[in-house]
């Protein structure tokens, strides 16, 4: 085996898994912005309760979208696995502030939410940072 089989690079992530994941960032980052001004709806609207805890469950529901297209890129696609830890940090501190915010622990809950929109836009920056993402 020669040095240039051992060194060889990874091939380029297929395209379809990088742009879902482009997609489901991007789709992602909007959720939490929502959720932030459905929080502030929460203090001025009867519904705003309702409302936030409607986006809170979608947001679950995207934050694990965005592990499966991780994931995609990943495995089948061929790419870098550096996008999962961030995925699965995400949802694990959706998930947090979800049970946070059911047992109205708001000191810790809306930190934590500061938290998650920091890094969503923070992975927002890194799939999107340049054309092959990975």
């Amino acid at each position: 085996m020669t040095a240039q089989h051992t060194f060889a690079a990874r091939p380029a992530p297929t395209s379809w898994t990088v742009q879902t994941l482009k997609a489901v960032v991007v789709l992602h980052v909007v959720a939490l912005l929502f959720q932030a001004v459905t929080a502030g709806m929460l203090l001025s609207t009867p519904g705003g309760r309702a409302l936030h805890a409607a986006s809170g469950m979608a947001l679950a529901v995207i934050g694990v979208l965005h592990l499966v297209a991780a994931i995609l890129v990943w495995r089948p696609g061929r790419g870098s696995g550096r996008f999962i830890a961030p995925a699965v940090l995400l949802l694990l501190f959706t998930v947090v502030a979800a049970i946070l915010g059911e047992m109205h622990v708001k000191t810790v809950h809306l930190p934590l939410g500061v938290l998650l929109f920091g890094g969503g836009v923070a992975q927002l920056f890194r799939v999107m940072a340049r054309p092959g993402t990975a």
